[in-house]
């Protein structure tokens, strides 16, 4: 049977479907209309396309197709479903019945329709493990104590953010937070700490939530944000061990290196 993919935006899953055609495996993609690429149109075994809020459309196509695994890759905004989804009926009866709408709340809830139809969720990065971060310093510059002293004291503020669910990354100079993630996303809120903090350096910190599955909302860097972190004067980027996607990582890591900024993975 093949596996079914949920394809948000980014990089996540056009990589993904790369490493399943190179490994000989059939993949149904199923592209969400407001967030994926058409780039990943040449590279599944078959392609449908619905929009957010369209849960019975999903597990319609996954029996159609007799996909009974599917994965997540690649992020939808959160704010989105705030402001342009539509929910069919079945979502709304999911949205009335759960206490939080963050995102363990919401794809949590929407795992749970799906095994009640037949339908296991499965580990989003099951195609990509070999881009998931070593632990170690990453670039040729390691931190300095004052960035190491900053991202220490971020990890912690991070780690709490993640186990409320709130969001994945801080934004930190000279041991003060200046801003947290939430809806926005990790471009948006490292943007907006650079306007607080004028001119001083910012150091980055994105956590993984401390649950045991990486099912779904796994951290994700890329040469992206790279091109966020110079704009935005951050010179510093923790993130977690085996539970971090380094999407294009050559490329990152070459970006990075060029710009002076130093990565590092601990373990979570």
């Amino acid at each position: 049977m093949p596996y079914g993919l949920i394809a948000g935006n980014g990089r996540f899953p056009v990589l993904a479907l790369e490493a399943a055609r190179k490994a000989g495996l059939e993949v149904v993609a199923i592209g969400i209309k407001e967030e994926a690429s058409r780039e990943i149109e040449p590279l599944a075994s078959k392609v449908h396309w619905i929009s957010l809020g369209q849960l019975s459309r999903l597990i319609e196509i996954c029996h159609q197709e007799h996909i009974t695994q599917v994965m997540m890759c690649g992020q939808v905004k959160h704010a989105r479903i705030f402001s342009s989804i539509v929910p069919d009926w079945r979502l709304v009866k999911l949205l009335a019945s759960i206490e939080t709408k963050n995102t363990e709340g919401l794809i949590g809830g929407i795992a749970r329709v799906l095994k009640d139809e037949g339908i296991e969720l499965v580990d989003s990065t099951l195609l990509l493990k070999d881009l998931l971060a070593p632990e170690g310093v990453l670039t040729r510059r390691k931190p300095t104590a004052e960035e190491t002293r900053d991202l220490d004291y971020g990890r912690k503020i991070a780690s709490a953010l993640a186990d409320l669910d709130l969001g994945q990354s801080v934004a930190i100079a000279e041991r003060a937070c200046v801003a947290v993630e939430a809806m926005e996303g990790t471009d948006a809120m490292l943007r907006r700490a650079a306007m607080l903090v004028d001119g001083k350096p910012l150091r980055l910190v994105k956590a993984s939530r401390r649950r045991k599955h990486l099912l779904f909302d796994v951290p994700v860097v890329g040469p992206q944000t790279i091109a966020v972190m110079r704009e935005t004067g951050t010179t510093a980027l923790a993130i977690d061990a085996g539970r971090t996607l380094m999407i294009d990582r050559q490329d990152l890591i070459a970006r990075a290196d060029e710009a002076q900024i130093a990565i590092i993975a601990y373990e979570p």
